[in-house]
């Protein structure tokens, strides 16, 4: 009798869990959209791309793809929530002259993984845990006073962070700052980084 008991509370646990998913609207072939408060945190995948990440005044993230050259019809985007988390990965799209444009609630945490790319960051307040592959990364900081602990770091390529006093070239170039405030970790593998007031 214990023994059923237990499985019955495991199986609501599980059942519990996958309705408290949420999934976003499509809103159209490459359009979609999901409620989402501020103070969450955004874990991205993201394939190869052009990518604009912007903080808005919405409780909402917004997804937007598109290709100049390609059909976009293949590509795949998976946006969810649970909780204060939220998910999206957006893979199998055109190879060359794709762009992603995604919108988050201004002020959140933003957790990235992309391979390639040029990626553009902008607006968006909380911490931000960045790492680029190869291309060009350039990341909107605000006030340096707003951060506690900056780790930022290029393999080969220029780093500049001007909010931070901080300008380097060549191989291996990285800077570290420890306080209190925002968390802000950023590596690029074969590129350059950019940490603009």
């Amino acid at each position: 009798m214990r023994s059923l008991t237990l499985a019955c509370v495991l199986l609501c646990s599980l059942i519990s869990a996958a309705q408290s998913i949420r999934q976003a609207k499509q809103l159209d072939a490459s359009h979609l959209e999901l409620d989402f408060r501020a103070h969450g945190e955004v874990r991205m995948r993201i394939q190869p791309s052009a990518l604009q990440i912007s903080g808005s005044d919405e409780d909402k993230i917004k997804v937007h793809y598109w290709s100049d050259h390609e059909d976009s019809s293949d590509v795949k985007v998976r946006l969810e929530a649970s909780g204060n988390t939220a998910n999206v990965y957006v893979g199998k799209g055109p190879h060359n002259n794709f762009h992603v444009d995604i919108q988050v609630p201004r002020k959140s945490n933003l957790y990235l993984r992309i391979t390639a790319g040029d990626v553009d960051i902008n607006d968006v307040t909380g911490d931000k845990n960045i790492e680029l592959s190869a291309g060009d990364l350039s990341v909107q900081v605000g006030d340096a006073a707003d951060y506690g602990e900056v780790e930022a770091s290029v393999y080969a390529g220029d780093l500049n962070a001007s909010p931070f006093g901080v300008s380097k070239g060549g191989l291996f170039r990285s800077f570290h700052k420890k306080g209190s405030g925002y968390r802000l970790y950023a590596h690029v593998g074969a590129g350059d980084l950019k940490l603009v007031p």
